[in-house]
């Protein structure tokens, strides 16, 4: 099978409420389309999230990335593109490697009419149980929002941290969702080593699940692990197999949570999952990343000790529209896999068109 053509589709999807975290505020997620033809016909679709927040690469820098290796792949004889591939997927940035892995594990799904988890060596399929991902706001604000994942069935609720009223935020959340609820909080990387000591200190009472990336780097949560009860899980500061080894040998943290986009696709995925316990996450992405998220799902644990942990991947509630017309479905707080072959994700063209920028 060698690929015919490459396509690159930069869009945007509106959030209902802007999204607030420690790091800035989103108004819309902008993302990149990736589509790969086959000579057979058959047809693969990833997605590329910019990690705006986080000082990544840009959508454009991540368009052109991706036109690049699609025009490189082109001009490859049959012969030789399969080396080319391989060289030039690893010029990419993160986000575009994994939009080019996600787009050829759905094309192989549909060549050979079977879905990703199974070729990903998963035995079978099952719904992802995820976590309701709250923004940041007034803590009144923060407990409404709560109490509305919580009545569409949400039991875990992740927090996101970092502003005036930290303390206050927990307490109330915790006060209007009752002893059972799992908490987690994430400050993305805000505090430094005092500040969060001091903060997760104080919330040691509250019961959280964890804490998600209290303070920016490896050293410094290693450091925090000392001093606090709470389970630590790195995100931004574990970004490869590597990272997570290193994580690891410092003791900096219990878990890591993993976003395709970050890691660069499946692959790296399962390996930081070898090294560390982990439960996925959403980048803010589309219904093509929330799907192939969901697929890995499917595999990541059965490589290592499931935590037992919700996934955070019910972010397309967070959206007030979609290009899907068929992807995932959120039940209660269970997230379904689309059915078909690959990922099964099916776009609807015309939102697509009227989202594309």
């Amino acid at each position: 099978m060698a690929i015919a053509s490459v396509e690159v589709v930069p869009y945007a999807l509106p959030f209902r409420e802007p999204y607030v975290t420690a790091r800035g505020t989103l108004h819309r997620r902008e993302m990149v389309l990736l589509r790969l033809r086959a000579d057979d016909g058959s047809e693969g679709i990833g997605e590329a999230v910019p990690l705006a927040l986080r000082g990544g690469a840009s959508l454009a820098e991540i368009s052109a990335q991706l036109r690049r290796f699609g025009d490189q792949i082109s001009d490859a004889g049959s012969g030789s593109q399969s080396a080319r591939f391989a060289a030039e997927l690893m010029r990419l940035s993160a986000p575009g490697r994994c939009a080019v892995l996600t787009a050829w594990l759905d094309l192989a799904g549909h060549s050979h009419g079977v879905p990703a988890w199974r070729l990903l060596g998963a035995e079978s399929a099952a719904p992802v149980r995820c976590n309701a991902t709250l923004t940041q706001a007034e803590p009144l604000h923060v407990a409404q929002q709560a109490l509305a994942w919580e009545a569409e069935g949400f039991s875990t609720f992740k927090l996101k941290l970092g502003g005036p009223a930290d303390t206050e935020t927990v307490e109330m959340v915790r006060q209007a969702l009752g002893p059972e609820a799992r908490i987690r909080v994430d400050a993305n990387g805000a505090w430094d080593v005092e500040r969060a000591a001091e903060v997760l200190g104080g919330l040691e009472e509250a019961g959280l699940e964890l804490a998600e990336q209290p303070v920016a780097s490896l050293e410094e949560m290693a450091e925090l692990s000392g001093r606090t009860r709470i389970p630590l899980a790195a995100d931004e500061s574990v970004s490869s197999p590597d990272d997570a080894l290193r994580a690891a040998k410092l003791g900096a943290c219990t878990y890591a949570t993993v976003k395709l986009s970050k890691v660069g696709g499946h692959a790296d995925a399962r390996g930081i999952a070898a090294r560390l316990p982990v439960y996925l996450s959403s980048a803010l992405d589309g219904p093509v990343g929330i799907a192939a998220a969901a697929h890995v799902a499917q595999v990541i644990n059965e490589d290592g000790e499931d935590p037992g942990l919700a996934h955070g991947l019910a972010t397309q509630r967070l959206f007030g529209e979609t290009i899907a017309a068929r992807g995932c479905e959120l039940d209660r707080d269970m997230l379904h896999l689309p059915e078909g072959p690959g990922i099964g994700v099916a776009i609807d063209e015309t939102a697509l068109r009227r989202h594309r920028l």
